[in-house]
């Protein structure tokens, strides 16, 4: 009990301690999760679980979605595959239908790899931006 109290303190901490982008890369590690979740749900044919897991997706896709800054270009790009990825998930909350959910993973599993692989290409760019700008 108190190991479960601890690390939930640690998470939290975590939660409140993290750049913009660390808690992006952390929401598309939970969508990845949750997919992955439901899937193991349906094959085990726990059908409440897989609901579950899947709304806990759609959760995190709406977040998505409400967070992106259209101003930029690429986030017209994105909307459109968070529309995609959240409609499937509807489709495969209904259908209970494995095969949709393994089509969402796949996306989220992109998504995630791109952002982590950004995040450390910018970290990469700091020393030198920081360079310039002493010089």
């Amino acid at each position: 009990m108190a190991l479960n109290k601890a690390y939930s303190q640690y998470r939290e901490n975590s939660i409140y301690t993290s750049s913009p982008e660390e808690l992006t890369l952390m929401l598309y590690n939970g969508l990845v999760k949750y997919v992955m979740q439901s899937i193991a749900a349906i094959e085990e044919n726990d059908l409440q679980k897989a609901h579950n897991s899947i709304v806990r997706s759609e959760d995190i896709i709406q977040e998505f979605i409400v967070s992106l800054d259209m101003k930029y270009d690429v986030s017209q790009n994105l909307l459109l595959i968070y529309d995609f990825m959240y409609r499937q998930l509807i489709d495969a909350n209904i259908k209970k239908d494995k095969e949709t959910l393994e089509v969402v993973l796949s996306f989220a599993k992109d998504l995630r790899d791109t952002w982590s692989q950004a995040m450390k290409l910018a970290k990469l760019q700091q020393p030198r931006q920081q360079q310039a700008v002493t010089k």
